[in-house]
């Protein structure tokens, strides 16, 4: 009778180890994949959720270990979306607009996206427009004049901006080279 006790007294023990080294174990291969994904590049806390879940680790466990990354600064989502929006407007030459569902799908708040996008300003926009419209001058000099403002309009219009911007920088363009 007492090595039953006994028996089951180590049976206990012996699942409630098991149970904080499995826990200890999802810890760490929770703080693993958020390092590592962090390292090459930065990441929203949602995106990094969304990692942590396909990985199977518990949402408590997630939690914890995304709470614990941004208390010491690895997680920024407003940095992120200020990197994020002057990047992508300088060398894509997105606007607002395509750049505020970009960040929506990473899942960037919309605080801090809206202090993001203020960044910009139309006169950005307006001049990243000229400039984009300017490199692609030369190569639709041989088209006719409707097939060209066709073309110049679809390069504007894919990229976000607003026809009425479109229509005035390129028509703009096309007196400067006349």
């Amino acid at each position: 009778m007492l090595s039953n006790l006994l028996q089951s007294q180590l049976t206990w023990n012996s699942d409630l180890l098991e149970q904080e080294l499995s826990q200890q174990n999802l810890e760490q291969d929770a703080r693993n994949i958020v390092l590592r994904k962090l390292s090459y590049s930065p990441r929203t806390r949602s995106e990094l959720s969304d990692d942590l879940a396909a990985a199977a680790i518990p949402d408590s466990i997630a939690e914890q270990v995304l709470n614990r990354y941004v208390e010491v600064g690895l997680i920024d989502d407003a940095a992120l979306a200020e990197l994020w929006v002057t990047s992508r407007q300088r060398t894509k030459g997105s606007t607002r607009s395509v750049l505020k569902h970009e960040l929506r799908k990473k899942g960037v708040s919309n605080d801090d996206a809206a202090a993001a996008l203020a960044l910009i300003t139309d006169d950005d926009e307006y001049e990243r427009a000229r400039r984009l419209i300017a490199t692609k001058l030369r190569a639709t000099e041989r088209l006719a004049p409707k097939a060209r403002t066709r073309r110049l309009m679809g390069l504007l219009l894919r990229r976000g901006y607003p026809p009425n911007l479109a229509l005035a920088v390129i028509t703009e363009a096309l007196a400067e080279c006349e």
